[in-house]
């Protein structure tokens, strides 16, 4: 059941006449995404340092938001 299931899910992701149309506007910069990763990566890197837990989830949290959570966010909200 899984293999074939499987295989469905592909052939639908990989036939290109399936999938969104790609629209080409994506107005936000790189620059603050990439900001946001760097000092994520620092808090965390501190936290560990410094044993703070609570600096650690701060990183980690921020590098998620910078990757997935705002770019999602700002695409679904077009």
């Amino acid at each position: 059941m899984l293999p074939a299931s499987l295989a469905v899910l592909a052939q639908q992701f990989l036939d290109p006449e399936k999938g969104p149309e790609p629209t080409g506007d994506w107005r936000s910069e790189p620059e603050a995404f990439l900001a946001l990763i760097i000092i994520g990566f620092v808090i965390g890197t501190l936290g560990h340092i410094y044993k703070a837990k609570t600096m650690v989830a701060a990183g980690i949290a921020m590098i998620f938001l910078a990757t997935v959570g705002i770019p999602l966010w700002l695409q679904l909200t077009r």
